[in-house]
């Protein structure tokens, strides 16, 4: 190692994965070259709840080149690990509408496809609700929102602030189920060998392997080997490149057992399914719909002294999962009496999951579109009013902040982006037929770190390395910054860093999500790189190597370590029509140090565009009668494209975060669409006057607004 270690990290470096991706060579799940692969399209139910009595496979299996057709009654069986959404042709029990009761594996998909469409199917259909709403009688508390938090909070005297309080704003606010949409949709090619012989490692040594596109290929091993009654060690999952997932790929679903079921089925041959974008509404996840009515109480000089946020939030019958909406604004701002609570509503609907910023992304949209209400309501700039409520420590812990810089991101930011404060009177801003509008949010996201990664360095002669870690790039760059962390860390050329992540066969990697990848896995890396300088010195001999996890972050524990940001839009809304455009956004952040600026930068104008994205266009439509999404496609469910996103620009303030990471760096996956979409429609207020509390925004929302 170079005894003057190289700053790598912080310039700007082209992903390291660029070349092989345009090139087409950058193997994704489906595209792993494997011998002799069969195909697989599944059945799915066509009601919502109820029962399966008899399926027909008979023409199906007379079709040439059909290998097998799988039932709930021919599958091979799963052990008492397989609940909820693992527990895939087990039982006849239909739990939602697009659940998978059946399969035909084929020697073509053409032949799959075919022989599935002659599959008949009988049923013993139940009652079954599949409609959100707040007010539903079942609503309860949950044990544990997603993330591990507590439902419930309260802190101070809540209801004596509201009664003393100059200013009370009381609202309903909601979010829309949201369906995840990367370009990749999920993916699996499984491979069973029933014959083989452990040996130390290789690729014969493994009962199953799956080829699949996922966030976190331990994860999967760690949650689907017991489910297939296997030890940890014969299952593998291969996943170097990733089309994207936003979340959705942050664990196994249906379709990773139903690969494995049919590769059991067909011992040796390599079963390959790939999620049709219809499906891709069904069983893979999705943002559950929310509800929240917050209250803010607050004094004439604008200071909030009340606050109340409670959550509704849709979970599922197979599996329990409940947003963590209200936990953002539990330390966002100096209040001193919060309650926030979160209530869970079960249908006959498919599993949520994770989606870009579960929680924080709908929490936040109505935490911060209430305190555009209350700055409005006082008179008050609402930048001003944000930063007369910023808390010197965490106001729910106590503890100092490794670093916020919050306050410069709403004073700088205003100054880049032109904010004008004594302009603040909705409906008068007008040039020709346009409207004109601009509002602002605030962004927070958790810090996280999670246990448990480990990295092995290898020393190949001549000042290269090999660093070999089961970390995963999303499509976020992480075989690019995990390069320039070694680097840095080992006191070499990015170009002299021989990196390998994607396969649980490397040592163990935690998840690429909750924007805590980078975090863990550049910590295990600079821990290993530290640990072998101090055992082979400046000098190492070639072959030399050395295995370290994660140094544990004592820091964290004195410290409450968050990243924040703030966003400023201007919308403009034609008169005529109601049309809305957002010909401008920009968002100042605070993250500690940035690795890389280039990806960093795509990073936050990603999660950018995903805020105009929730604020106008994206929303599933649940049909409660029949319990299906209607529009599962991608003509009909909505996003962005190049002509919505316009002059959209990001910048972060310099800094380091030393008590956050040995990199000095924070987590900016997710950051960059929380308030975003509360940005927008702080906007739309400040142009026609009227206030959007329910998204995604229409053009028929604004029409008592317009002149």
């Amino acid at each position: 190692m170079s005894p003057e270690p190289i700053r790598a990290g912080g310039r700007s470096t082209a992903r390291i994965d660029g070349p092989a991706k345009v090139a087409g060579t950058a193997p994704y799940a489906y595209e792993h070259p494997v011998d002799d692969p069969v195909f697989l399209v599944p059945l799915t139910s066509t009601v919502a709840r109820g029962r399966v009595d008899r399926i027909d496979t008979a023409a199906a299996e007379a079709v040439p080149g059909v290998l097998k057709v799988l039932t709930p009654w021919n599958a091979p069986r799963l052990t008492d690990e397989a609940e909820g959404e693992y527990s895939v042709l087990q039982t006849p029990d239909v739990l939602y509408r697009g659940q998978i009761i059946g399969a035909v594996v084929a020697e073509s998909l053409e032949i799959a496809r075919e022989a599935c469409s002659l599959l008949e199917v009988e049923y013993s259909e139940e009652p079954h609700d599949a409609l959100f709403r707040a007010d539903h009688p079942d609503a309860y508390t949950p044990e544990t929102v997603n993330g591990g938090y507590e439902p419930d909070s309260e802190r101070g005297d809540v209801d004596a602030a509201f009664a003393r309080a100059d200013t009370v704003v009381d609202q309903w606010y909601s979010t829309p189920e949201e369906h995840n949409n990367p370009l990749e949709p999920h993916t699996v090619v499984a491979v069973w060998r029933s014959d083989v012989v452990p040996s130390n490692g290789t690729a014969d040594a493994y009962t199953l392997t799956l080829y699949t596109s996922t966030q976190h290929p331990h994860g999967v091993v760690e949650t689907l080997a017991p489910v297939f009654g296997l030890d940890a060690d014969r299952m593998r999952v291969v996943c170097p490149y990733i089309g994207g997932g936003f979340g959705s790929k942050g664990g196994p679903h249906a379709h990773d057992v139903l690969g494995g079921l049919a590769a059991r089925a067909l011992p040796g041959r390599a079963v390959k399914f790939a999620v049709s974008r219809p499906d891709m509404f069904a069983y893979v996840g999705y943002r559950s719909p929310t509800a929240s009515r917050v209250r803010l109480a607050a004094d004439r000089d604008g200071r909030v002294t009340g606050l109340v946020h409670e959550v509704f939030a849709q979970s599922s019958r197979v599996t329990e999962f409940v947003e963590q909406a209200a936990v953002p604004l539990r330390n966002l701002y100096a209040v001193d009496n919060v309650r926030t609570s979160h209530r869970a509503i079960t249908l006959d609907v498919p599993a949520p999951f994770w989606m870009r910023a579960p929680g924080e992304a709908p929490g936040m949209f109505a935490g911060e579109v209430a305190m555009d209400e209350l700055a409005a309501e006082l008179g008050i700039d609402p930048i001003e009013l944000r930063i007369r409520n910023e808390p010197e420590a965490d106001p729910e812990t106590g503890k100092p902040w490794s670093s916020r810089r919050l306050v410069e991101c709403l004073r700088e930011g205003a100054q880049r982006f032109g904010w004008n404060p004594s302009d603040r009177e909705p409906g008068t801003r007008r040039r020709g037929t346009t409207l004109i509008g601009t509002g602002v949010a605030v962004a927070t996201y958790p810090h996280m770190v999670n246990p448990g990664s480990e990295a092995h360095i290898r020393h190949l002669g001549e000042g290269r390395y090999s660093v070999r870690i089961g970390a995963t790039d999303l499509g976020t760059g992480a075989w690019t910054a995990l390069t320039l962390i070694a680097a840095d860390a080992l006191g070499c050329r990015p170009e002299d860093v021989d990196l390998e992540i994607g396969d649980s066969a490397l040592p163990h990697g935690t998840v690429a999500g909750g924007s805590s990848g980078t975090s863990s896995w550049g910590t295990a890396i600079v821990t290993a790189a530290e640990r072998f300088g101090k055992r082979f010195g400046g000098d190492p001999p070639v072959g030399a190597e050395l295995s370290a996890s994660a140094a544990e972050n004592r820091e964290l524990e004195h410290y409450t370590a968050q990243s924040f940001g703030a966003h400023f839009a201007e919308v403009h809304v034609d008169a005529d029509t109601g049309e809305i455009r957002v010909p401008r956004m920009f968002g100042l952040f605070s993250v500690g140090r940035v690795i890389n600026p280039r990806t960093a930068r795509s990073q936050f104008i990603g999660g950018m565009s995903f805020g105009i994205s929730m604020a106008l266009f994206e929303e599933s439509i649940r049909d409660a009668r029949f319990g299906h999404v209607v529009n599962h496609d991608l003509s009909e469910y909505h996003v962005p494209t190049h002509a919505d996103i316009r002059g959209i620009e990001a910048e972060w303030l310099d800094d380091e975060d030393l008590h956050a990471t040995p990199m000095g760096s924070r987590g900016i996956g997710e950051i960059g669409i929380v308030g975003s979409a509360a940005a927008v429609v702080n906007a739309l207020w400040h142009a026609t006057g009227v206030r959007v509390r329910h998204l995604p925004a229409r053009l028929d929302d604004l029409l008592v607004g317009l002149p």
